[in-house]
């Protein structure tokens, strides 16, 4: 079986196939064959043109905020966003992340309440990132009960802009190994210039440092929509 390093190296250095399009959501988005080494590995690959015009999101830097998500996500130790990278594909440079087999029918509107209970991190995450389209499906288990969470073009804007199914920890106090690892956010300006704006880390930086104030998991906003659109 292959090595996440070696899956890595395939998805950094491979040749890029289109193989099929996911027709579900606004953007541009392809399933890929990425063949390096005699194998074959699949992808996802989300060009940056293929990005549909926003108005609260800069131009084509949706792609962009997929590979600061997973760099954030490795930063923290949670591991759970699939090795994304930015690379010139078929239709020009966009996001190329790691494809997870999984079952579709199984999404966070019918999770168990043991499996809701490992959500933390995720939450945590989507605070931190203040990610705007946090929806049920963006979130799934592999085969191996490993938990994976996948879709983050609409994170790091500089204003408030958080919209998620997961609110079911709100009140509740954040634990102290989650968030011990925020202490470090103020590190993280070189990890992610390339990809976010300098107001935008900085926000972040203050995003943990709330967080890191309050120790708790907020309740949903009442002065704005909390949930995104469709939430599944």
């Amino acid at each position: 079986m292959p090595t996440g390093q070696h899956i890595q190296r395939a998805l950094q250095n491979g040749e890029i196939e289109l193989k099929g399009q996911f027709m579900l959501g606004s953007n541009y988005t392809f399933l890929v064959d990425v063949r390096h080494d005699g194998e074959n590995f699949q992808a996802v690959y989300k060009p940056s043109k293929g990005e549909q015009p926003l108005w609260d999101f800069e131009d084509t830097t949706l792609a962009l905020r997929e590979v600061a998500a997973y760099l954030v996500s490795e930063a923290l130790g949670f591991g759970f966003v699939p090795f994304t990278i930015l690379r010139d594909g078929p239709l020009g440079p966009g996001s190329l992340q790691q494809y997870i087999e999984y079952d579709p029918n199984h999404h966070y509107f019918n999770l168990t309440a043991d499996e809701k209970s490992l959500l933390k991190p995720v939450a945590l995450f989507d605070l931190l990132c203040n990610n705007a389209d946090r929806k049920g499906s963006h979130i799934f288990f592999d085969a191996a009960h490993k938990l994976w969470a996948i879709d983050h073009g609409l994170c790091f804007h500089a204003e408030d802009k958080l919209r998620t199914v997961i609110w079911d920890f709100a009140s509740e106090p954040i634990p102290d190994d989650l968030l011990s690892p925020l202490s470090r956010t103020s590190g993280w300006r070189g990890l992610l210039e390339r990809y976010l704006s300098p107001g935008e880390a900085t926000s972040l930086q203050s995003r943990a440092e709330a967080l890191l104030s309050s120790r708790v998991f907020p309740p949903p906003p009442a002065d704005r929509r909390a949930f995104p659109y469709p939430p599944l």
